[in-house]
């Protein structure tokens, strides 16, 4: 979608605006965005935080974080003092009627002084409990009034599961329009991720071969070298399943496996993605044991330093039963994808941080050379690689030079680094900039949230009623023995490099 030029006015304010995210991702993604000539004329930021602080110590505190987290690196003095002009600290309780009517007669003034009703993005920054006082609030001062230029961001968790999320959809839908609510994840602005829908639908040669016909498995891989650190309060009430795939990896397998659009339209794209979720089979007391693998990592050495157990880490019950690791296999049931399985895995403390979409092809029907002229039958793998490094590899097979017929995997790769001298936006930044331009494409819709929370559920019951002899792996290890088997019944490997010392894969044995 084209940006849009000469943009309105807007008025920005950031509940939790003093808060860690507001620090390291949103203010350093907003100033990105203003050096980079995409923010209007005129506009505002405000920081909402309950404590009462200068605001010069603010400014302060805000161009730290840009000088430590942003992609630019440290801010220039001239255009640091420009920015600063438009950031403000407004000092206010989430649960006082008083903080939204000064609010209100603030962004109210703004109007006036820009001869201009201004776009206004209210981005919740906070923790779940204060979603409906920051909504009653805004509702009863009517500060979201204009359902066209009035949005509301919210931050995951979007409900712990599907009840809370059916609960807190209704509490925001009784106060908003659906169109003006804008659930965030960020997974959705990397680049890599976006360019995954140029891949598919600007270039006939991938989309043709995208379907059963031609795709023997796909894998989606999120795994983190990082145990939970000060996290632990959080990750006791979730888990790798509630906190990576009903959210991040779902999104991802919606991108990966949706039809084409008819259009860029959002409602459209939303449209395709939630038809996916609908379309994978569900789990049910047969399956769950045999698809869905759970872990929890124990002690080990991760990049050559110890991690302590994850039962040791702060705020973590010694006896937690809560998996640091989660795997699951699903079916989508529809004409594209029918009999192809989908492997899904995350996990903390793992031996490298790589986000991977592996799509790999079916083996050729008939292989007219020689065992020893094609030693490694390697069927051809397309990787995208999401993070750290930002490349698409497609895998294929091709003759050694020589005399002799030697066939061996060679790889064509894809890299933005090599390919472009443009900085990459970090997520935030298109994600952000979409918001204030009114474009929901990568943002979920209610429907999709509460059919993510659908699929998962039947895991979340069976794992709540069931225990795991936890810990099952070391950390610095890629996770517990029942995930590799779990792929490795169905005559695969987990990929992650397309590298030559890749295992060469197996013949199949069974659907």
């Amino acid at each position: 979608m084209s940006r849009i030029k000469n943009p309105p006015p807007a008025n920005i304010v950031i509940f939790g605006g003093k808060g860690d995210l507001a620090w390291r991702k949103l203010i350093p993604a907003f100033y990105n965005l203003y050096i980079g000539g995409f923010l209007p004329k005129n506009f505002a930021i405000y920081g909402v935080h309950y404590e009462k602080q200068d605001e010069k110590w603010y400014e302060s505190y805000m161009l730290e974080g840009i000088n430590t987290f942003s992609r630019s690196g440290k801010a220039k003095p001239k255009e640091w003092k420009a920015f600063a002009q438009n950031l403000y600290y407004f000092e206010g309780d989430f649960t006082a009627d008083d903080t939204f009517r000064r609010l209100g007669e603030t962004l109210d003034a703004n109007d006036k002084k820009w001869r201009n009703r201004a776009v206004r993005l209210f981005y919740y920054s906070v923790s779940p409990k204060f979603i409906d006082d920051i909504s009653i609030g805004l509702s009863k001062y009517d500060l979201a009034a204009n359902v066209s230029l009035d949005r509301i961001v919210v931050e995951k968790p979007f409900g712990s599961d599907l009840q809370s999320a059916k609960d807190l959809n209704k509490l925001l839908l009784a106060k908003f329009k659906e169109k003006q609510i804008y659930r965030i994840d960020h997974y959705l602005g990397k680049e890599t991720v976006q360019n995954l829908m140029a891949f598919r639908f600007a270039n006939i040669f991938f989309e043709s071969l995208w379907n059963h016909n031609y795709i023997e498995h796909v894998q989606i891989t999120v795994a983190e070298n990082i145990g939970v650190g000060s996290r632990g309060n959080y990750y006791e009430t979730a888990g790798a399943l509630r906190d990576m795939i009903q959210n991040h990896l779902f999104q991802l397998l919606c991108v990966t496996a949706m039809e084409p659009p008819v259009t860029t339209d959002a409602e459209e794209i939303r449209n395709k993605k939630v038809d996916v979720l609908k379309a994978v089979r569900p789990f049910n007391k047969d399956n769950i044991q045999s698809n869905a693998i759970r872990g929890q990592y124990g002690e080990g050495k991760v990049n050559g330093k110890t991690q302590q157990a994850y039962r040791k880490e702060k705020n973590v019950n010694p006896k937690s039963d809560v998996e640091t690791y989660a795997a699951l296999k699903l079916y989508i049931d529809n004409w594209r994808w029918q009999g192809v399985p989908f492997y899904l895995r995350t996990g903390k403390s793992l031996q490298k941080a790589s986000s991977v979409i592996a799509i790999q092809f079916k083996q050729v029907p008939l292989c007219v050379f020689k065992p020893n002229a094609i030693p490694d039958r390697r069927p051809n793998q397309l990787i995208i690689s999401i993070q750290p490094e930002m490349e698409t590899t497609l895998v294929f097979q091709a003759k050694e030079p020589g005399v002799e017929m030697k066939i061996k995997p060679v790889e064509m790769d894809f890299t933005y680094h090599d390919n472009y001298d443009t900085a990459v936006p970090e997520a935030y930044e298109t994600l952000l900039l979409d918001v204030l331009e009114g474009d929901a494409a990568l943002f979920m819709r209610a429907d999709q949230v509460e059919q993510a929370w659908k699929v998962v559920m039947p895991v979340i019951d069976n794992w709540a009623a069931t225990t795991e002899k936890f810990p099952n792996y070391n950390a610095g290890s890629w996770g517990p023995k029942a995930a590799d088997e779990l792929i490795k019944a169905d005559g695969f490997d987990w990929i992650l490099l397309p590298e030559a010392k890749q295992p060469a894969i197996k013949k199949k044995t069974k659907k």
